[in-house]
C-alpha cells in the first residue's frame, strides 16, 4: 500500500492565547494570561485518504528531531511505501537526514501553508484545547498536548473532515 503523509511541526508554549468568550450577564469572564518563553514542538503527519494521524512531541525543530519523527512513522507502517509531503524548511532538507527505506519525500513550494492540510490540525488543537489556558510548567503543557494529540490520532473521521481536501483526494485518483 502507498501511504501519502502531509507532515509539519508546530510550536506550543506557555504563552497563553487569550480569546473572547461568553458568560451570562452581569458577570465578566476572567482569563489568565502569562508570558513565559518555554516551548515544545509537535510533529505530525496526516494521511488525508484514511484520516490516519501520527504525532510525536519533541524538544526542538531540527534535523535530528525530524529524523526521529520520520523513523517513527516508518516503524509504524513497515509494510507500506510512504510518500511524505513536507515544506522546504532547512531542517527538512538537512544533509544528515537518512530516509527510511520505505519512505520518499516530496517538497512543497516555499511560503505555501495553504498546500499543507496538517496546518488545519494545528488550528484545531489550538482552538479546541489551548485557548484561554495557562500551564504551571512545560511538563503540564506537554501532558495536555499529548492527550489532545492522542484524541486526534484515535479519531480518523475527524482528521479526514479537517484535512481531506478535494484537490488532494482528486489528485490521488488521477
Amino acid at each position: 500500500m502507498v501511504r501519502y503523509g502531509f507532515m509539519d511541526e508546530a510550536r506550543f508554549g506557555r504563552i497563553s492565547d487569550t480569546r473572547a468568550c461568553w458568560c451570562p450577564k452581569p458577570f465578566r469572564p476572567v482569563c489568565q494570561a502569562m508570558v513565559t518563553h518555554q516551548y515544545t514542538y509537535a510533529y505530525g503527519a496526516v494521511s488525508v485518504h484514511s484520516g490516519g494521524f501520527d504525532s510525536l512531541i519533541l524538544p526542538y525543530v531540527n534535523g535530528k528531531c525530524t529524523q526521529t519523527f520520520l523513523q517513527e512513522v516508518s516503524r509504524r507502517y513497515p509494510r507500506d511505501r510512504i510518500v511524505m509531503v513536507m515544506d522546504g524548511a532547512g531542517w527538512h532538507k538537512n544533509q544528515t537526514i537518512d530516509l527510511p527505506d520505505n519512505m520518499r519525500v516530496l517538497f512543497l513550494p516555499p511560503y505555501a501553508p495553504e498546500l499543507r492540510p496538517v496546518e488545519h490540525v494545528w488550528d484545531e488543537l489550538r482552538e479546541k484545547w489551548f485557548h484561554n489556558r495557562v500551564f504551571v510548567s512545560l511538563e503540564a503543557l506537554e501532558q495536555h498536548l499529548e492527550s489532545a494529540l492522542l484524541i486526534l490520532e484515535n479519531d480518523p473521521s475527524r482528521m479526514r473532515s479537517i484535512t481531506a481536501w478535494p484537490w488532494i483526494i482528486n489528485a490521488h485518483m488521477i
